[in-house]
């Protein structure tokens, strides 16, 4: 096996391992023992989980630049300027899109601010514009921005490793979700797409009203 594909292997084997931590993270149980065995960190630890989430992201990116290897397809005149087109619209869309994620709320920040004492969500069920043709649209978004740039053998391991995650994480977001909110998701799941936008499945306005009046 030669050295890039060596190179290729450990790439995929940390993101593996880095999908693992986060979900690992981000599951009920564990987060049950840290209120059980430190509850004075609770209030931080939605801010802690994104600093460590960022943070063990960084040798993972290193990887990438230290042997990228071979260009798998760039993309030229039309298409290039199509998929920055696309990339762009999809970077405006997750920095000023119609979301329902408070920032302050999705960093830690409130949480950690007002010192609350238990780690499970407190918003609503909100759905937004974007929420009413997709229901991850952050995923989506930043699937259509990984999958419309130049392509070398890193990125495309990475991309792989990325929509994967994506994908299983959704299903494992989801199930909370269905526990949390019951029937109104269970609507919401049957009338609109996960990852990819359809045409013939979506909510209107009012639809979207009424499910988060359920």
């Amino acid at each position: 096996m030669g050295s890039n594909a060596v190179h290729l292997a450990w790439l995929a084997l940390a993101w593996a391992a880095y999908g693992g931590l986060h979900s690992l993270l981000a599951a009920a149980g564990f987060k049950g023992c840290v209120a059980a065995r430190l509850p004075r960190w609770v209030p931080a630890y939605r801010l802690l989980y994104n600093l460590v989430a960022v943070l063990a992201l960084l040798p993972i990116l290193g990887l990438m630049a230290r042997q990228p290897g071979p260009w798998l397809w760039r993309w030229q005149g039309p298409l290039a300027w199509l998929m920055d087109g696309l990339g762009l619209l999809a970077a405006g869309l997750l920095i000023f899109g119609p979301g329902t994620y408070d920032l302050g709320e999705f960093l830690g920040l409130t949480q950690l601010r007002e010192r609350r004492p238990g780690l499970g969500d407190l918003e609503p069920l909100r759905i937004s514009a974007l929420h009413r043709y997709v229901r991850h649209p952050w995923y989506a978004l930043s699937l259509v921005l990984l999958w419309t740039r130049d392509m070398s053998a890193a990125r495309l391991v990475s991309a792989l490793a990325i929509t994967a995650y994506f994908v299983i994480g959704s299903w494992l977001e989801e199930r909370k979700l269905l526990a949390r909110f019951g029937a109104a998701y269970g609507q919401y799941m049957a009338k609109v797409p996960g990852l990819v936008p359809r045409p013939w499945r979506q909510l209107s306005r009012e639809e979207a009203r009424q499910l988060e009046g359920d």
